[in-house]
Order: structure tokens, then sequence, then C-alpha cells
């Protein structure tokens, strides 16, 4: 069982997330803003993988993946990243940033489902 931040500020699509996070059997910690999100990281180095929305309040994704990116032990931190955002030329940007993958939205729940068993692999 591994940690795993879900920051999305729409309630909805964060609420499938969070299902989706414990129907395989992980612990979902939900964020509804990336400064919360940040700090939620921060605080809890246990957690293991974050699903991230671009826009969000107070601090979008593309921001909070910066920053992660620039703490040495978040170089390699899995980040899963989500978005509505359809021109190859954004997602060619957003992928720059450092997610370790990007999902469009609406979400494939498999695609997701299949990308965390990726991620984090039972021990």
């Amino acid at each position: 069982m591994k940690k795993i931040l879900v920051a999305e500020d729409d309630e909805i699509s964060r609420e499938i997330i969070v299902r989706l996070v414990e129907s395989l059997g992980h612990i979902a910690i939900q964020s509804s803003n990336g400064k919360n999100a940040l700090a939620v990281l921060l605080d809890n180095p246990d957690i293991q993988l974050l699903i991230c929305d671009v826009m969000m309040p107070e601090l979008d994704g593309m921001m909070l993946i910066k920053i992660l990116r620039g703490k040495e032990s978040y170089l390699t931190f899995p980040i899963i990243i989500i978005s509505g955002v359809a021109a190859l030329n954004e997602i060619n940007h957003l992928l720059e940033l450092g997610p370790t993958i990007f999902l469009e939205k609406p979400l494939d729940t498999g695609e997701l489902k299949r990308r965390i068993t990726e991620m984090l692999p039972a021990e």
C-alpha cells in the first residue's frame, strides 16, 4: 500500500481519481490546490506519486512541477500530470517541465490505472 497525492481542484475529477487509487489498494491524499499540494509533499516524504492537474488555484500544476524538479530529492519523483490541453505544442511544453507522464482529459481511467501500476510496482 503506497501513498499517492491527488492534486485536482475539480471535486468530481478528484473523487474519480481518489476512488481509482483506493481501488488499487493505495492510500489517496487529496489536495484542491497546488500550494497545499506542495506543502503536503514536502511534509510527507513517504508519498510515492503525485497525480496533478495543470489548472489549479494558488499554484498551478506547471509551477508545482517546476518547484519540485528544482529540489534534488524530487528530480526523479514520479508525477502524472493531467490536463484538457489538446494542442501539441502545449503538451510538449508540459513534458519539458518534467512530469513522468502526461494524460489528457477526459481521463481514461483504464489508462490511469495502468500507469499507476507501472509506476508503483508491487513489492
